[in-house]
């Protein structure tokens, strides 16, 4: 006998004429239908179906165990979970296997948060398996609201309540159009993110679309006890900015694109000079350039804290903004790691306009950092009167070298691998000075995807003026939960395990390793 066939099947968001063809027709075909529940509760892809379900049919009810996340399971509600979709594998696999064909319901689309993607994970490799797609609940909402969600070029972001509220609200910022799933409890968190990010008074609210019972309001007049699970917010895409026609001239954001007219992270254009208010325009704005140090936000100092709460504009590299809390009022402007200096006149234009503007860094902004970029694009005459002004924060060298105890306590040098900005010729020329005046050395930047021998290099060049037996600290995200520290020598080092996460510190000959591993390099030198 041979063994039935899987079905996952989209029923759409609530509207039985929602239902495809192709649903209908395996529906009415099928040898056992199955579908979820919660406890006490009757199944609500049972009822979108009902009309096609065939009289004498074999119905599997899969009811959840656990609803609201509270159990006394010993692994949690993910254990519990984990449990409940096994068991619902193997019941349904015992049909499958005597040759009947299972159609599992899904509300909405089967693959799209469903649970029946759960039960997929551990069957698809087992039996002959097909998914139906179905009508995603978000189309439904926006339909019900009748509102353009993106337009062109916008980003569409999908996103859980249940994000913490920082991280949705960073979200929010950071995308065009939004839709949030997963609301009921978490309703209140989410109104505080889309307040956070300068979202809600664009935020629809759609509570069972497609349903008889169906409404839409906006999400500031939602009574946040009445939200049922069967509802989701829709952030129009264009309902904060332009509408563009086919004729507008519209900047791409990144790249040489940052000047002129000019976009933040949500695809916003932001106004040219001449409709920027009489009093912003005369009014220039002193430039922050922060560093936010190499990634703990214990390792920020009080100055950068106050200054980034400060401001109406964050400006950096995507993952330097990523890392500032986003907060009612305040627009984020990322772009790529190779347009330093492009950056940094995007942020002079605001400053220039009467603006507050942050330019974020890693680790120290004038260490390799967006400091320099900032004075070099400022040599230009319109920027003549821009104040700038530059706030420490704890750098990667000192972070590393903290970790390690005190490699870097005597005079000691700090050189970047990256040749982009100058030739390796360069590099290697400095690298033999240092080498030879037997300085303790950082090292920045020393691979990537693209570079992978600076490292062996650096190796080759310091061999041929230090003994095999010089300290080497090896830093791989420090501050961060994944941090490593290796120190190790010149001879035993492996370029092959150094990538652009790792800090290099190549200690000096009087650098010491003391017998509970740490690394110091004395005050005194003895011998001249």
């Amino acid at each position: 006998m041979s063994a039935g066939r899987l079905w996952g099947v989209g029923l759409g968001p609530g509207d039985p004429e929602l239902i495809t063809r192709k649903a209908a027709r395996l529906i009415a075909a099928a040898d056992v239908v199955a579908y979820h529940q919660g406890t006490g509760k009757r199944s609500n892809a049972r009822r979108i179906a009902a009309e096609l379900i065939p009289a004498g049919v074999i119905e599997e009810v899969l009811e959840y165990p656990v609803t609201t996340g509270l159990t006394e399971h010993p692994g949690g509600y993910a254990g519990a979970m984990a449990d409940f979709y096994e068991e619902c594998a193997q019941r349904l696999a015992t049909h499958l296997e005597a040759g009947r064909d299972v159609v599992v319901l899904a509300e909405g689309d089967p693959l799209f948060y469903g649970s029946y993607m759960y039960v997929h994970d551990r069957l698809s490799d087992r039996f002959k398996t097909e998914v139906v797609p179905g009508v995603p609940a978000f189309a439904a909402a926006t339909a019900v609201a009748a509102t353009p969600l993106v337009r062109q070029t916008d980003v569409l972001t999908v996103l859980p309540g249940t994000l913490p509220t920082p991280e949705l609200a960073r979200r929010l910022a950071d995308t065009d159009g939004a839709i949030i799933m997963k609301l009921g409890r978490t309703f209140g968190s989410v109104v505080e993110a889309l307040r956070q990010a300068g979202r809600l008074d664009d935020a629809l609210y759609v509570e069972r679309a497609s349903m008889p019972e169906q409404r839409w309001l906006p999400v500031r007049d939602v009574d946040p006890t009445s939200v049922p699970y069967f509802s989701l917010i829709v952030v129009p895409g264009d309902s904060v900015g332009t509408r563009y026609s086919d004729t507008t001239e519209r900047a791409e954001g990144g790249g040489a694109s940052l000047h002129g007219a000019q976009r933040s992270a949500r695809g916003n254009v932001l106004a040219p000079e001449s409709a920027v208010t009489e009093h912003k325009r005369h009014t220039q704005r002193e430039l922050l350039v922060v560093g936010l140090g190499p990634g703990p936000d214990r390792w920020l100092t009080e100055e950068v804290r106050e200054a980034l709460a400060s401001v109406e504009h964050v400006v950096g590299y995507g993952p330097y903004v990523d890392r500032v809390p986003q907060r009612e009022g305040l627009q984020r402007h990322a772009s790529g790691n190779t347009v330093e200096v492009d950056r940094a006149r995007f942020a002079l234009d605001l400053a220039a306009r009467g603006e507050r503007v942050a330019v974020v860094s890693g680790g120290d902004a004038g260490v390799f950092g967006m400091a320099s970029a900032v004075f070099e694009a400022a040599e230009s005459p319109e920027y003549a009167q821009v104040p700038i002004r530059v706030l420490p924060g704890v750098s990667a060298v000192q972070a590393v070298a903290a970790k390690a105890g005190a490699p870097v306590g005597a005079d000691f040098a700090v050189v970047s691998l990256s040749d982009r900005l100058k030739p390796w010729e360069v590099v290697v020329s400095r690298l033999e000075h240092i080498a030879q005046a037997d300085l303790v050395l950082a090292v920045y930047n020393p691979a990537s995807r693209s570079r992978t021998t600076q490292v062996a290099d650096l190796r080759r060049v310091m061999l041929a003026h230090r003994s095999p037996e010089t300290v080497v600290i090896v830093g791989r995200d420090i501050g961060r939960a994944q941090e490593s520290l290796t120190v190790t020598t010149l001879h035993e080092l492996d370029p092959a395990t150094i990538d652009m996460k790792c800090l290099l510190i190549v200690g000096a000959s009087s650098t010491r390793v003391t017998s509970q591993g740490q690394a110091w390099t004395p005050r005194f030198v003895s011998d001249v």
